[in-house]
Formats: C-alpha cells, structure tokens, sequence
C-alpha cells in the first residue's frame, strides 16, 4: 500500500539537532503529493519574488507573473499605491493583462472586454443591461493576500498572514536582522543589467539544497569560483527563515574568475524558500527557484551591476559569463542527485555538522509548512 502523505512528513524529525540530522526522505523530492502540498502552503504562503521595483514605479505601470500555478498581476494605482490581484477576469476567468509588463490606463480583459480601474475595481462590462442581482462592486479583481515593496524588489502573498500581528510583512516574516543587513549592502546604487533562465532536471529543492550546503561542493565541482574564495573561512549563520553563507575573497589564478569576482567578502543569502541574492562588491545577482514539476525547475536569474554603462557592457557580461560556467556544473550534479534519488539503494542522507547548518534550517521549515498544511 502507498504510504499517505501525512506518512511520508512524519518520517522526517525535526526535533534532530544538527549533529544528528538527515535530509529528508527521497519521496519528498519524487511524490507530486508532496510537490501540490508545496505549492498550497510553502509557496502560497510565503513572500514570493513578483518583479523590480523600477518596472512598477509610476502609475499606470504593471507586470505580470505566476506564483504557485497563479497568475499574478502587479500595478501602481493612480493613487501611487501598488497594489497585487489574481491576474484573472471576473467574467469567465480569462487573464486580463496578457503581456509580461507595461502601462496602461485600464486594465481590459481581452476576451469579452470587461474593464477594471488600476486599482482592481469592475469599470466596464459590455453587453450587461438587464442581469439580475448583479453587483458591479462585488466583481472586482481579487487581492492577492498581500504586496511588499523591499529594497530594489516586489514580493506578493498569495494567502493572508495566519497571525497578521506577527508576520504580516516583509519584517516580521524574516526578522528585523536581515532587513537591516540587505539595507546596509545599499542595493539602491546597482542598476538591473540583465535575465538569464536556466531549466534544472531535478527537483527544486535540490537546488536549494546544493545552495545552501555551506560550500561544501564548491571546492570538488567549481574550480573557478574555488579559486577566488577562502573556503577555510567560510562561515554559515542562520537566521528565523534566512541563511548567510559568506566567504573572504583573494586573488584567484583562473583569469576570467580574478577578473569579476572581486572584493574583501562574497554574500550568499538564501531566503526562505526559494529566493537567493549573491552579492559581490559592486555587483549582485539575484536567482527565482521556480518548480515546474516534481523533478523540473527553473531558475531565474536578474544581474545587477554598479556601472552599467556602455562603457562596463564588456566587464558586465564576463561576469555573467562566469556565471554560466557555475550554473552549467550546478546543473549536471543536481540532475545526478535527482536521479540518485530514485534508487532503491537511496533514501536519506546525514548532515555535516560544520558545513550544512542551512540544509537544516531549510528542511525543518520546510517540514514546518508541510505539517501546517495537512492541519489546515
């Protein structure tokens, strides 16, 4: 018989500390039980990437995007304010802002033209004279449970906050700490530069785990990215739903690494559960775990620079460059684990104890969301 869902949670103790940890079983990364849960509870109820701020920053201006099988639309009212619905008509539930963004005075669905202010409220229906208890303000686009604005980025909730009082916002979610850390790094002064997809053949949270395993691969599967880090010195911190993975740098001996690869400390941080910001002096790329199936995901990543004049083009895209060569090695060993994964001779695998303090937090949240959901 096929163990239930609940089951296949409760073979994963939370309660282990560190030394004494494993990762998950191998059905959470393979069960589309377990992936449709994931999407119910981690990413609906959590703050998702939605988009940059300087893509919504006059009224009029949207984007468009999909959060957990959700398409979301993103708009600044005429008020200034920004404001997220479920980027579904009211009618007959057609998407009423098709393009990825742009700027309009309205919002019109295509399909039977159905009309809405910037700020979500039913304007036009065409062809409704005469229909019966028909309330035109009941028929509004939907909220989304909540819209942030942090930093350079747009985060959207798809569900309310269960405790409003206590992790309503960005704040509350994360913890004051990692607010104040990210407004120190001054992410005002990079400027987005580019957007580069790359498709895993592995489950999402064998990302998140190859990220978050404290550089452990790193000095075995990235030889260039090795060659400027300290690996010695490199420390894990952990926060509520954050983790800091960051390194000294020094003068590499692979060339096109020393060339972009730069400064006195490189900043990892992974926040809870799928968006990364890898920080580096005068450069910044931000990376969207996106799961587009069981053991299918896309990662997304925007890079930002300082300098983004014609002038840095060249020296911008050697670093994305090099960013290819790490993104090309993280994907041939995620799709060896993703397979390993099936094995019959596989099912967990124990934790280090110095190196894979994220991988812990991470699991344990995750648990956490997975556990929340089969209560509710």
């Amino acid at each position: 018989m096929q163990p239930s869902v609940a089951d296949l949670i409760r073979q994963y103790d939370p309660s282990l500390p560190l030394d004494e940890a494993s990762t998950p079983p191998a059905s959470w990364y393979l069960d589309p039980r377990i992936h449709e849960l994931e999407r119910r509870t981690t990413f609906s109820r959590t703050w998702q990437y939605a988009g940059r701020v300087d893509q919504v920053r006059e009224p009029g201006r949207y984007l468009t995007c999909e959060i957990a099988g959700e398409r979301i639309l993103v708009v600044r009212g005429d008020d200034g304010v920004l404001r997220g619905f479920f980027n579904v008509c009211r009618h007959h539930a057609a998407a009423v802002m098709t393009e990825a963004e742009g700027c309009a005075k309205n919002l019109r669905c295509p399909y039977h033209g159905w009309t809405y202010t910037l700020e979500g409220a039913l304007k036009g229906t065409p062809s409704f004279v005469n229909e019966c208890n028909f309330d035109r303000g009941a028929h509004g686009l939907v909220p989304v449970g909540g819209i942030a604005e942090w930093e350079n980025w747009v985060f959207v909730r798809l569900d309310d906050a269960p405790d409003k009082g206590k992790e309503s916002g960005i704040e509350e979610f994360f913890g004051q700490r990692l607010v104040d850390e990210i407004a120190a790094l001054q992410l005002g002064k990079l400027h987005w530069f580019a957007r580069q997809h790359y498709l895993f053949d592995c489950n999402w949270k064998v990302f998140v785990d190859n990220y978050l395993d404290g550089g452990y691969h790193v000095p075995h599967l990235h030889k260039g990215l090795n060659s400027v880090l300290d690996f010695k010195h490199y420390a894990i911190e952990n926060g509520p739903r954050h983790c800091l993975q960051s390194s000294p740098m020094v003068q590499g001996e692979i060339a096109d690494f020393a060339a972009v690869r730069k400064g006195e400390r490189a900043l990892y941080y992974w926040l809870h559960p799928n968006f990364m910001i890898n920080w580096y002096e005068g450069q910044m790329d931000t990376n969207l775990v996106f799961p587009l199936g069981p053991d299918r995901t896309e990662v997304i990543f925007d890079f930002w620079f300082a300098d983004v004049s014609p002038q840095a083009e060249a020296r911008n895209r050697r670093s994305i460059d090099v960013a290819n060569i790490v993104q090309d090695e993280d994907m041939g060993i995620c799709k060896s684990v993703q397979q390993g994964l099936k094995s019959r001779s596989y099912d967990t695998g124990r934790l280090s104890a110095r190196r894979e303090a994220g991988e812990h937090l991470f699991h344990r949240l995750l648990h956490a969301d997975l556990s929340a959901g089969l209560a509710g």
